[in-house]
Order: C-alpha cells, then sequence, then structure tokens
C-alpha cells in the first residue's frame, strides 16, 4: 500500500549541481559560496538583511539574544503553535507567557495581547519582544499586533517557520516585525535538510547575529572571545540545497494553494482558516475545523489506510513543561480557549506537492466516509 505523507520535501532536481560543486571545491564547512548565494537568494526575495543559520529554532535564539532578553525577563508567544517558538525563551532563563489565539485566523489574539500587556504594566513587567507565529503558513493580524506592541514599546518576532513566501499588505511575513525568522526543516514548503534564516531590516542587528552564530570571534590576529558565542551557521552542502530550492519556491506555493483549494470545495461544511484581507497565505499545511470532529479517531484511522495526517498544535499552556507559566486566554474565564478548541477540533490533511489529484481524491473520500459528509464529494 502505498504511504500518502503529510508533507515530505520535494526536490527541484537542482540541488546536486550547487552540492556537487561544494564537494569539487571542499567547502565542507559551515561557510563557503553556498551559504553566501543562499543568503542573497533569501535577501533578494525578502528585501531584508539576513544570517543563514543552522536551525530556525537557533534563529529565534539568537533573535532574542540581539533583542537583550536575559534572565528574568518574559517574552509573550502564542500558545497554540510548536514548542520551538518558546523553548529559546528558556534557553536565556526568560519566561514565556502564553497568549491564546483566534478562531478566525487561528494566529495571535490581539485581544489576548492587549490583555497580556495591560496585566504587564500593571505589575511593573512588560516582555522584553513579544514572538508572533504565521501558523500553517497564514499571516498573523500584524497591524493590530504592531500598533498594540508599539504603544507600550515592546519589539516584535515574526515566527514566519511554516510562512516563507506568505505575504501581509505586500510585505513578505518575516519582514515586518523588529526580526523574524524561517525555518529549512525537512516539512516545511522548501528546505535545506534543517537549517533556518534569521532576517531584518535593521542591518546591524543582523550583523550582531552573525558575529554570536560564529562563536563570536573577534576579529583579532588569535582566538579572541568577549561575548558567549554560538555554533549557530548553516552547513554549506545543506545551503547548496535552498540554493537549488528557492528556485521553485513560487511554483511550491502554487501547488499547495491547490492542494488547499480543492480540500476546501470538497469540505464546504468544515472549518479552514480563513485567508485575511491583504493577506496570501503559501497554505504550507491544510488543516480542518469542526466541532463534529475527533481528531485522533481521524488521525487513526487514516493511518490505517496509509495515511499520515496530525493533529494541530497541542498548545504550549497545556504541556506539561510549561504548567507554571502564565497564560491569557482570549475568551471569558471558565471558557476554554480558542487555543484549546482549534487542538480539540482540529486537524491537519496530508498536504505534500508531490501528492497526486487522484490521491487527493482518495484521503477526501476516506475523510468524507469518517465525517459521513459524502455528499460534499464533488
Amino acid at each position: 500500500m502505498k504511504k500518502i505523507p503529510l508533507a515530505i520535501p520535494h526536490m527541484s532536481g537542482n540541488e546536486m549541481a550547487y552540492i556537487e560543486h561544494a564537494f569539487n571545491t571542499n567547502w565542507i564547512a559551515p561557510v563557503g559560496p553556498n551559504v553566501d548565494l543562499f543568503e542573497k537568494k533569501i535577501s533578494s526575495y525578502t528585501l531584508s538583511h539576513v544570517a543563514a543559520t543552522s536551525s530556525g529554532t537557533a534563529a529565534i535564539h539568537l533573535a532574542l539574544i540581539v533583542l537583550g532578553v536575559t534572565a528574568g525577563d518574559h517574552v509573550f508567544c502564542p500558545s497554540f503553535t510548536f514548542s520551538a517558538s518558546a523553548n529559546p525563551i528558556h534557553y536565556q532563563g526568560a519566561e514565556a507567557v502564553f497568549i491564546d489565539s483566534e478562531i478566525i485566523s487561528w494566529n495571535m489574539s490581539p485581544v489576548a495581547l492587549e490583555k497580556a500587556l495591560l496585566d504587564a504594566k500593571k505589575r511593573n513587567k512588560l516582555p522584553k519582544a513579544v514572538i508572533v507565529t504565521h501558523i500553517y503558513g497564514q499571516p498573523a493580524k500584524m497591524t493590530e499586533i504592531l500598533e498594540i506592541t508599539e504603544a507600550y514599546g515592546v519589539p516584535v518576532i515574526e515566527d514566519a517557520a511554516e510562512s516563507l513566501g506568505s505575504t501581509y499588505k505586500g510585505m513578505q511575513t518575516g519582514t515586518i516585525g523588529s526580526l523574524g525568522i524561517y525555518s529549512f526543516n525537512g516539512n516545511k514548503i522548501i528546505t535545506t535538510s534543517g537549517g533556518g534564516m534569521l532576517v531584518s531590516q535593521n542591518e546591524t542587528l543582523i550583523q550582531e547575529a552573525k558575529f554570536l552564530s560564529e562563536q563570536a570571534k573577534e576579529p583579532a590576529p588569535y582566538y579572541q572571545h568577549e561575548k558567549i558565542g554560538y555554533n549557530y551557521r548553516l552547513s554549506n552542502i545543506s545551503a547548496g540545497i535552498g540554493c537549488g530550492q528557492i528556485e521553485v519556491l513560487d511554483e511550491r506555493i502554487m501547488q499547495k494553494r491547490c492542494i488547499f483549494a480543492m480540500y476546501q470545495e470538497a469540505f464546504s461544511e468544515l472549518n479552514f482558516q480563513q485567508e485575511l484581507p491583504d493577506t496570501f497565505s503559501n497554505r504550507w499545511l491544510t488543516a480542518i475545523q469542526s466541532e463534529r470532529l475527533n481528531p485522533l479517531l481521524l488521525k487513526n484511522k487514516l493511518g490505517s489506510e496509509g495515511i499520515e495526517g496530525r493533529l494541530l498544535w497541542k498548545p504550549l499552556h497545556m504541556q506539561p513543561v510549561y504548567k507554571s507559566n502564565s497564560f491569557y486566554s482570549e475568551r471569558n474565564t471558565g471558557e476554554k480557549s480558542s487555543a484549546q478548541i482549534l487542538f480539540e477540533t482540529g486537524f491537519c490533511l496530508p498536504s505534500a506537492t508531490q501528492m497526486t489529484q487522484d490521491e487527493q481524491w482518495s484521503v477526501i473520500q476516506k475523510v468524507s466516509e469518517f465525517m459521513e459528509l459524502k455528499g460534499n464529494i464533488i
């Protein structure tokens, strides 16, 4: 039985040329021409200054460092996201304060964010930064979020790990806040096997991050270190994969959006992430949501058919490791948070760009049988 995966790497065919060049010139190191070229390509695509990193998590960590986050500080972070968005906060000895999502875009709720900032100001404990994720490729409400954070003088880090190619009012996600990050993990819309990118309109911040990512080695004729550094640079081999991948980024976005459109047409009675006005989503993963849905049962059903699906992110404020962290809901006391509702009633469908139309119809048929929505099959 052929497996239908959730999301896997999709090569362009040009990656090996860059990799072979690295081998032929012996650039087998976390520096080299491929790294420089990959940075140049991302910089041109996003119109920003960039620094390639070993992972998206490393990029978030560097962003926090250059913004001055230290032990005892607070950083606001969405609860409805992957743990890599929050873990680097604790690398710094700071504490994550979790913010609820909104049901429409599934991203950070401006209502909950303002609640948290008002409370933080009363306690004289404003956060050093706010991390905003663009979940599953859909841009968050950046205008509202930035209006709120700027009123309190708090910088924003955009976790655009899933949203390379998505835009908000014509701007690439990741380039709107003080700093942004992308991930090139194997399941992302383009990959370097593992890797990330830190981006900003502020060149000074990027140069400081690059310096720290190379073990903070001072420009001296010997090994001189005046700051704690990190081994966070991307390898020249991995960057070669990225150089071949970004050449087909726009094609991959078109394919992802076609996959989303086909699911949306088939499951018209279910809820999907809404593409807000003035936003364009790369539709990295397509997810459905309904109070009628039992996502764990659906996962098991599809898995028995060789179809890989995934539950939506379990909110971080519900994770054992973060059980003592504060959380601000957009809903009334005693009600389930939006993040919890999404987790308990949502499901990610196979969204690999190699998936054939027949395979997608097979997924639709199996989900429809499960949901008893055969009438929605086109």
